[in-house]
C-alpha cells in the first residue's frame, strides 16, 4: 500500500473513532452505580429520595434497558451509559450482540463517570483466613479449580518445586528446574517404529514423588519456544517414569535429553513466602504470608469469571456488533482453568482466549481502559472484526499475552475477515506469567491493521508476532503496519526462538518502521533471541528506520524467506553474531541497504552466507573493539569483489553517546554520506499526557545477565 493510500485509510479509522468517542452533549444518558437498581429507569446519577428512580445497578442491566427502548422504537439518538465508581462483580462475561449495536449517527458509549473509577471484576474475595502454624488457611467451595491467587493486588506464586530464584522465574539459573533423565520409547501407531513418547518421560530419582494430591499437581515443561502444563496420571517409582493425562506438543527430549521442568500446586512445596496451594478435595486454600501480612490485613482474590466482556457478532450470518465504545473502565480478574488433560500449545499460547473478546465487531472502540489480573490474553479482535480500535489503554498482569487480532486460519468469507483494526498508544506489559509462550501482540491471518506507538515489555516470549503461515503458502496476513513501538525486555531468559518482533509467511505490503527493539534475552540453551526475526517463509516485508540493540544472539535473523527489504536501520550490540541468515535458497533472501551495524565482539555474520543470494550495499559497519571485521571469513575488499556491500564502509558512524544508547548521528557521520537518514527514536512508544508517557519508567525489573556493552 502506498503512502497516500495508507494515510487515507488511517484517516478513515480516526474519523470512525472520533464519531464514537465524541458523542453529542444532548445524547441520552443512563447511569449505573453500585447503589443502583436494575428496576429503575437509570436516568439519575443517584437514587432519588422516593427510591423510585436512580441509577441502574449493573452494566448488563443498562444493556437490557437499551434493548427495551430499541424494541419500543424510542432509541434513535446517541447514548452514554455513565458508570459510577466502585466494583461491579460478575461471574460470567457481559455479552453484547448485534441487537445491542449503535449506529454511526447514534453510537453507544459505556464510560466512566467523570473523576471516578468503575471496576468490572471477575474475581471473588477469599475471606475468613486463620493461622495454622506458619500458614494462613481459608475455605473455598470443594472441587473448585482456580489458577491464580492475588493478595493485596499482587499475583502470588503457586507452591512450586524447585523454587524460582527470581519472581515469575525470570532469568532462571539451573537451580530453578528439575531435569528429565531421558525419554520413554513407545511405538508410533502410524509407522510402527519406536519413538520418544509425548506422554511419558524418565525422571531422576527423588524429583517426583507420590504426593497426596498427585492428580492436582501441575508439571510445567519447557520446550524451545513453548511450555506444556500437564497433569500427572501415574508415577512408576521403580522405573522412575511419569505418565501424563494428555500429550505434550512435542515428544520429550526432542531438543535436549535433560529437558527442564518444575512442579506447581504441591502442598509439600509450600515453603516460600508468597506461595499458595489449593486442596480441591477439602476446599481449603493455604498461603504462606509475606513479611508483615496477617490474616486480618490481607485481601485475597481468586478469579471466577472466564471472560469479562464479549462482543458476540455472527459474521458468517452477516450479523455484527456496531458502534459500541468502552471508555475509562477497569476490567480485572479473569480465570483460565487448565483442563484435566493439560495444555500444550504449538506457539504463542494460541488456544488461550481473552478477557475482552470481540467477534464480528465493526467500528467499536476501547479507550483509556485497563485490563489486568487474568489467566488469559487481554483483548482479542477475532473473526469479522473490522475498523475497531484499542487506544490509550493498559493491559498488564496477564497469564497469557496482551492483544490478539484475527484467527489462525484463512477467513471462510469476506464477512469473517479481520481487517483495518488499530492498536495505538497502549501500555502492554507483564504477560506470559502462566503461559510463557504468549506474546505482547499477536496478529494472525489478518491484514491492513496498524500497530503503533505502543510500549510492549516484560513478556517471556516475543513482543510482537505477525503472520501465521509457515513456508510459502498463499498470503493470509498482509499490509500490516507496525510502527513507532517501543518493544523491550522480552524473553527474560525463559524461552528461545523468539524476537522483539517475529514474522511468519508471505506478507506483501507489511511494513516494520520507526520502532525501538531492545533488550531481548532468550534462554540460551537451545536456540536464540533476536531483534527482528524473519521466520518460516517471511516474504515481501519492509523493515526500515528501526533501532535494534542489546540482544543475546543477533539483532536481525532471517531463517528463510524471499525479497525482504531491510533499509536504513541501526543494528547494535548483539552479544553473539549481529546478523544471522540460516537457510540458503535459490532466490534472493533479502536486500540489506543503508544500515548501520555497530558491535564490540568481532562477530558480524552468523550461520550461512555462502551462496550469495542476498544483496548488501551502502552499509556502515563498525566494531568498537577495533577487531578486524570479517564478512563470512572475507575482508571487505574480497566481499565486495563478489558483488556484496558495494559502496559500504568500515567506519565509526559517530553516534552522540553509544554508552547511553543515544543513536543520534553527529553531523560529520560517514553514514550520512552513504544516504542514511537519521532516526528520531524519541517518537517510539507512548504519547499524550506526561503521567501516561512516564508510566513505563516506574517499572522496576531485574536486569538481564548479559555482559555490558562498552
Amino acid at each position: 500500500m502506498n503512502h497516500l493510500m495508507r494515510q487515507f485509510v488511517l484517516g478513515c479509522l480516526c474519523i470512525g473513532l472520533l464519531s464514537v468517542l465524541n458523542i453529542q452533549a444532548d445524547a441520552m444518558t443512563l447511569y449505573v452505580a453500585t447503589n443502583g437498581n436494575d428496576a429503575w429507569p437509570g436516568s439519575l446519577a443517584e437514587p432519588n429520595t422516593a427510591q423510585s428512580d436512580g441509577p441502574l445497578a449493573t452494566i448488563a442491566g443498562a444493556r437490557d434497558a437499551l434493548r427495551t427502548l430499541k424494541a419500543q422504537g424510542k432509541l434513535s439518538e446517541p447514548v452514554k451509559v455513565v458508570i459510577r465508581g466502585g466494583e461491579y462483580s460478575i461471574t460470567e462475561p457481559i455479552v453484547f450482540t448485534d441487537e445491542d449495536s449503535g449506529t454511526k449517527e447514534a453510537p453507544i458509549c459505556y464510560e466512566a463517570y467523570p473523576g471516578e473509577v468503575p471496576v468490572i471484576s471477575g474475581g471473588q474475595t477469599v475471606s475468613g483466613w486463620r493461622q495454622e502454624g506458619a500458614l494462613f488457611v481459608a475455605d473455598v467451595p470443594e472441587n473448585l479449580r482456580f489458577s491464580a491467587l492475588w493478595v493485596n493486588g499482587q499475583r502470588r506464586q503457586p507452591a512450586r518445586t524447585p523454587n524460582a530464584a527470581h519472581p515469575f522465574g525470570d532469568y532462571p539459573p539451573d537451580s530453578d528446574f528439575l531435569y528429565t533423565e531421558g525419554p520413554v520409547k513407545e511405538k508410533d501407531p502410524a509407522s510402527g517404529k519406536e519413538a520418544n513418547s509425548a506422554t511419558k518421560f524418565q525422571y531422576k530419582p527423588g524429583d517426583l514423588k507420590p504426593w497426596a494430591n498427585l492428580e492436582d499437581a501441575l508439571v510445567v515443561i519447557f520446550h524451545s519456544w513453548a511450555t506444556s502444563s500437564l497433569r500427572i496420571k501415574a508415577l512408576d517409582e521403580e522405573k522412575h517414569s511419569v505418565e501424563f493425562t494428555g500429550p505434550a506438543r512435542w515428544p520429550f527430549a526432542y531438543w535436549l535429553k535433560n529437558q527442564w521442568y518444575f512442579v506447581e500446586n504441591v502442598f509439600e512445596a509450600l515453603d516460600a513466602p508468597g506461595e499458595w496451594y489449593l486442596n480441591r478435595k477439602t476446599g481449603k486454600v493455604y498461603y504462606m504470608p509475606m513479611p508483615g501480612e496477617t490474616p486480618d490485613n490481607i485481601q485475597a482474590v481468586i478469579p471466577v469469571a472466564k471472560q469479562l466482556i464479549r462482543l458476540d457478532g455472527k459474521p458468517a450470518e452477516g450479523k455484527f456488533v456496531h458502534y459500541l465504545s468502552f471508555s475509562g473502565l477497569k476490567m480485572h480478574y479473569a480465570e483460565y482453568t487448565i483442563a484435566p488433560e493439560g495444555i500444550s500449545d504449538a506457539q504463542a499460547a494460541y488456544t488461550i482466549p481473552a478477557a475482552f473478546e470481540a467477534t464480528g465487531a465493526r467500528h467499536c472502540t476501547v479507550d483509556r481502559c485497563e485490563i489486568a489480573h487474568a489467566g488469559t490474553y487481554g483483548l482479542w479482535f477475532r473473526a469479522g472484526c473490522q475498523y475497531n480500535s484499542l487506544t490509550h489503554s493498559e493491559i498488564t498482569d496477564m497469564g497469557a499475552g496482551g492483544v490478539r487480532i484475527g484467527e489462525g486460519g484463512n477467513p471462510a468469507s469476506d464477512n469473517e475477515a479481520a481487517l483495518w483494526n488499530v492498536v495505538d498508544n497502549n501500555f502492554l506489559h507483564d504477560g506470559g506469567l502462566m503461559f510463557r509462550e504468549a506474546v505482547g501482540v499477536w496478529m494472525g491471518r489478518t491484514s491492513y491493521n496498524r500497530l503503533s506507538h505502543n510500549e510492549i515489555c516484560d513478556f517471556r516470549y516475543s513482543g510482537i508476532s505477525v503472520g501465521w503461515s509457515w513456508g510459502y503458502q498463499e498470503s493470509s496476513a498482509n499490509h500490516n503496519i507496525i510502527e513507532f513501538n517501543n518493544v523491550h525486555d522480552v524473553g527474560k531468559g525463559q524461552l528461545s526462538d523468539m524476537g522483539a518482533i517475529y514474522t511468519l509467511g508471505i506478507s506483501p505490503g507489511t511494513v516494520i518502521q520507526n520502532n525501538y527493539f531492545h533488550d531481548v534475552y532468550s534462554n540460551p540453551k537451545i536456540s536464540g533471541g533476536w531483534g527482528i526475526y524473519f521466520d518460516e517463509g517471511s516474504t515481501d516485508i519492509l523493515a526500515t528506520n528501526n533501532i535494534v540493540c542489546n540482544t543475546l544472539t543477533g539483532t536481525l535473523h532471517q531463517h528463510y524467506g524471499r525479497d525482504n527489504r531491510v533499509q536504513n536501520n541501526v543494528f547494535a550490540f548483539s552479544h553473539r553474531e549481529q546478523l544471522i541468515r540460516s537457510r540458503q535458497e535459490e532466490h534472493i533472501s533479502f536486500f540489506f541497504e543503508r544500515n548501520i551495524v555497530l558491535f564490540n565482539n568481532g562477530k558480524l555474520l552468523g550461520s550461512n552466507w555462502s551462496n550469495g543470494n542476498f544483496r548488501n550495499f551502502q552499509n556502515c559497519y563498525w566494531d568498537t573493539s577495533n577487531a578486524p571485521i570479517a564478512f563470512a571469513g572475507k575482508t571487505l575488499e574480497q566481499w565486495q569483489a563478489e558483488g556484496q556491500d558495494v559502496h559500504s564502509v568500515i567506519a565509526d558512524p559517530m553516534f552522540e553517546n553509544v554508552d547511553a544508547r543515544d543513536f543520534r548521528l553527529k553531523s560529520d557521520s560517514p553514514a550520512l554520506k552513504l544516504g542514511f537518514q537519521p532516526i528520531d527514536i524519541s517518537l517510539a512508544g507512548l504519547y499524550g499526557e506526561e503521567e501516561w508517557v512516564n508510566q513505563p519508567k516506574t517499572i522496576e525489573r531485574i536486569p538481564a545477565p548479559m555482559p555490558s556493552a562498552p
